[in-house]
């Protein structure tokens, strides 16, 4: 937001000395209610516990302030917003477009995309393209629509019933599954085969450990024996 002069305005709260008032409403460090005192013996808590005073409700009367690590504070808030935006849902529209006269092989490719689009709780828009006397056929195209929607009816649903659109037929399929949902499972994945990366790993060297040890032990023994016979 921007003043009429130009400059912007602060969203931050007022802080320690920046605070102007005789008297703040003050909760401690904690969450206890503190009660109303003074702004210079609220200022001399937040010396004494090495803290900040923030002023929480600069509305309120008094305004109501917290002792708290004001940089820590900002820290978390900022970690907690990215974590937000992360986990932020976008709708998102595929478009995968066919022919009527598709052979088998580009048909099973062109489904395989359309699963793995609605897997990630994406809506797919299926176009199927007439050309020439093709357009006079549309039971083609809508045939095909309809086995593909048939294909993939455990993963996504028919959202918008196939449709003419000049040379083009248009049918949009929606996920059964919430984009949030496809999200979650991808990163349990993630961390699953990470996991499984990890004991793999942790398991191959477990055996060469054990070879070196009984290889130090062997000579050890050896010589031992060398030892006996002289």
């Amino acid at each position: 937001m921007w003043c009429y002069r130009g400059g912007s305005i602060s969203t931050e709260p007022r802080i320690n000395d920046r605070i102007r008032v005789p008297e703040v409403r003050l909760v401690g460090p904690s969450g206890e209610q503190v009660g109303i005192v003074p702004l210079a013996k609220a200022l001399e808590l937040a010396q004494e516990y090495d803290l900040d005073l923030v002023e929480v409700a600069a509305s309120a009367r008094p305004p109501v302030c917290k002792l708290m690590d004001y940089g820590k504070f900002k820290y978390e808030s900022a970690m907690k917003a990215r974590e937000a935006r992360k986990n932020q849902a976008h709708t998102v529209i595929k478009e995968m477009k066919l022919r009527p006269k598709i052979d088998p092989h580009d048909y099973d490719t062109k489904k395989g995309h359309v699963v793995r689009f609605l897997k990630q709780g994406d809506k797919v828009k299926i176009t199927i393209m007439f050309r020439g006397r093709e357009q006079s056929r549309p039971e083609l195209g809508y045939r095909l629509l309809q086995r593909l929607a048939e294909d993939v009816q455990e993963l996504g649903f028919i959202e918008s019933n196939p449709k003419q659109d000049g040379r083009n037929m248009i049918m949009v399929l929606g996920p059964h599954k919430k984009k949030t949902e496809a999200m979650a499972e991808a990163r349990e994945a993630q961390a699953a085969r990470k996991a499984e990366r990890q004991g793999g790993a942790a398991a191959e060297a477990a055996p060469a450990e054990a070879a070196e040890v009984e290889s130090t032990e062997v000579d050890a023994d050896g010589s031992a024996d060398a030892n006996a016979e002289a």
